[in-house]
């Protein structure tokens, strides 16, 4: 079903010494720039997945966060905080002269809108926060409780290979994987995007900002919380989760309740990737979203 999406145009971009590499799909005058998930994860997944909304008139962008894809890949962890990755951001939009746009953030990718959102507050004429949170010690709680539905006694094995350092021991890579098919994809199937995506991740970012898994936070954002901070942002936001999501539902409506304005939607047979788990239902909530803001006029 899926093959890899021709790019209208590539835009290679100077980063603070560094090459990042974009695509962009469309003509139009709104513009979506996507920032996706992992750290460390090429942008295939995210990108391939909303290239389409070029065929409804919006200009789309993508592009590998350095470190990752076809974008440079150094080998020095100082590069690995939110402070640069903003600025990558930045740096990106003013590159290719986007003007205010709406940013669309997955997973990581929406702490990091949420930080260009405070920082660039300009830059956004609508924010979309897609499985993500703003408060990583809730987040950790939540992951515990998903972890503990495993049973005692795998949750035990887990803690004590977390604490040997045995991450790699077969029994827990296995309680990860069951995780992971429960709270990151529900398919039977992964999506080609999404495997390409994961078969190319770079552990640096990923390590040194979250952790060696997707439940269990050791990195330095592990403490990272803006949910008091969320007030200021005044633009509309949208706001996505699924059912069954690793960033679950109720840090969703943690969310919602330090923003101004803003909608919350839950997909009922999604985890962490609406966008490839329940299509029929994403697609109709973000084209709407969007189209309200386009008749609004960016005000």
């Amino acid at each position: 079903m899926w093959s890899e999406t021709v790019a209208d145009r590539r835009h290679d971009i100077a980063v603070e010494g560094y090459n990042v590499v974009a695509w962009e799909f469309g003509e139009g005058d709104e513009v979506v720039l996507c920032l996706n998930g992992g750290p460390g994860l090429p942008c295939d997944y995210l990108r391939e997945a909303h290239s389409c909304l070029k065929n409804h008139g919006y200009r789309v962008i993508a592009f590998d966060q350095l470190g990752t894809g076809k974008s440079d890949r150094p080998n020095d962890p100082r590069l690995w905080t939110m402070a640069r990755y903003v600025k990558e951001v930045e740096t990106v939009r003013r590159t290719l002269g986007l003007g205010p746009v709406h940013l669309l953030g997955h997973s990581w990718g929406g702490w990091l809108a949420i930080e260009v959102a405070l920082h660039h507050p300009g830059a956004v004429r609508s924010l979309i926060l897609e499985n993500t949170v703003a408060d990583m010690p809730h987040l950790i709680s939540e992951l515990n409780r998903l972890r503990s539905a495993l049973g005692a006694e795998t949750v035990a094995m887990m803690q004590r290979y977390e604490a040997l350092g045995w991450l790699e021991h077969p029994a827990y890579q296995a309680a990860i994987t069951l995780l992971n098919y429960r709270h990151v994809c529900r398919l039977d199937v992964w999506p080609e995007p999404v495997r390409r995506s994961l078969d190319d991740w770079n552990q640096g970012p990923y390590l040194a900002l979250q952790g060696p898994n997707e439940f269990l936070y050791t990195g330095s954002l592990k403490a990272w919380d803006r949910s008091a901070d969320l007030a200021a942002i005044r633009v509309p936001c949208l706001i996505t989760t699924g059912q069954h999501d690793e960033l679950t539902p109720a840090c969703a409506m943690k969310m919602q309740q330090g923003l101004a304005e803003f909608e919350l939607h839950v997909f009922p047979n999604s985890s962490h990737m609406p966008f490839y788990e329940e299509p029929q239902a994403y697609y109709p909530v973000l084209l709407d979203f969007l189209a309200r803001q386009r008749a609004a006029g960016g005000r």
